[in-house]
């Protein structure tokens, strides 16, 4: 695969993301839920030094004093949740209607598509299973 195909898949995938982000904004926007937010006393948070990019740490250090990363849709989500953020995000790649074709659920042409998008893998996978003993 070229390095430009790379590119353009990645642009797209990163495109949908946005606007299903840019979706549930504006719903949220027009019809905001009546949920009362906690007011909680913080204790300041020192900024720390995670990188050498001034801009990088002054990004980082904001989003640990805001805390609002920690209930994201008015729950806290942990690891143990991280099955379900996979599924509502992803589930329509991981669907079985495209018949091993990810490129004809991303809405690309086939035809048209890098050979790891229209690659069928559940042959590998179900070996890469049953060699580790989980059939």
């Amino acid at each position: 695969m070229k390095k430009s195909e790379l590119i353009m898949v990645v642009r797209k995938i990163v495109r949908e993301e946005v606007a299903m982000a840019i979706k549930e904004v504006v719903n949220e926007i027009k019809n905001p839920t009546n949920t009362v937010s906690k007011k909680v006393k913080r204790k300041p948070v020192k900024n720390k030094q995670y990188t050498k990019n001034s801009i990088l740490n002054e990004v980082i250090n904001e989003t640990a004093k805001s805390e609002e990363w920690k209930t994201m849709g008015g729950e806290t989500y942990t690891s143990d949740k991280m099955n379900d953020v996979l599924t509502n995000s992803y589930s329509k790649l991981m669907s079985d209607n495209s018949n091993g074709n990810l490129a004809v659920e991303m809405g690309v042409n086939p035809k048209t598509a890098p050979d790891f998008l229209t690659k069928d893998y559940r042959a590998v996978m179900k070996k890469i299973d049953d060699k580790k003993g989980k059939v």
